[in-house]
């Protein structure tokens, strides 16, 4: 494979990570994602692996049914690719126990991956989360 290919390859890859959250499909992370893949941090109750991450669209496609991730610049090497996205959507149904407020949301996503055979195997990302809750005026009841 040529390194053009290799980086086309990569890119298509993480591309099809933000599409299973903008198709609401979850079933799109299985050719993409590594099976020890690995995301940092994990979030409140996510299991590890592809599997780990299916509840989580799943969970943001009933919260936000018009979700969409923006993808504002992706910078990249051979096998690492950096990402500045942003996450939009109407609060429609419930988010980590917080109940529907019909609140248009945008809050950013910044994310840095590593891609091996084409395939993810290290996601580290940081959600601006303090500006999506201040966004909807609640914070999630505290455990």
């Amino acid at each position: 494979m040529s390194l053009i290919e290799q980086l086309r390859s990569e890119r298509i890859a993480v591309e099809t990570l933000y599409r299973a959250f903008n198709e609401k499909n979850p079933d799109l992370v299985d050719a993409v994602l590594a099976p020890q893949w690995d995301d940092i941090p994990l979030g409140p109750g996510q299991q590890p692996g592809p599997q780990g991450i299916k509840p989580i669209i799943r969970s943001f496609a009933a919260a936000f049914p018009d979700v969409r991730i923006i993808i504002h610049d992706m910078v990249q090497e051979p096998g690492k690719i950096g990402v500045r996205a942003e996450i939009t959507g109407t609060h429609q149904g419930e988010l980590f126990g917080m109940a529907p407020t019909g609140k248009k949301i945008s809050f950013r996503l910044h994310e840095f991956h590593k891609v091996v055979d084409g395939r993810l195997v290290t996601t580290w990302h940081m959600e601006d989360w303090f500006g999506l809750f201040l966004q909807l005026g609640q914070f999630p009841p505290q455990p």
